[in-house]
């Protein structure tokens, strides 16, 4: 049987794999900060939910 999520937002970490640091400290796989990628799990749904919007304006600037 698959186990649902329980919400949306619950496992979506953006991680893709390709974890490297720009000299921004932003990752360049996912676009997160070193703080957001140490803190990720102990986010709230809403903290994740803007991360993830930071991680699409980080991405669509480059």
């Amino acid at each position: 049987m698959i186990k649902q999520r329980a919400n949306k937002y619950s496992d979506m970490c953006p991680c893709i794999g390709h974890c490297c640091l720009d000299d921004k400290d932003i990752c360049v796989g996912c676009f997160r900060t070193l703080e957001q990628i140490l803190n990720w799990n102990s986010l709230s749904e809403l903290q994740k939910r803007q991360v993830l919007a930071e991680c699409q304006q980080r991405k669509s600037l480059r």
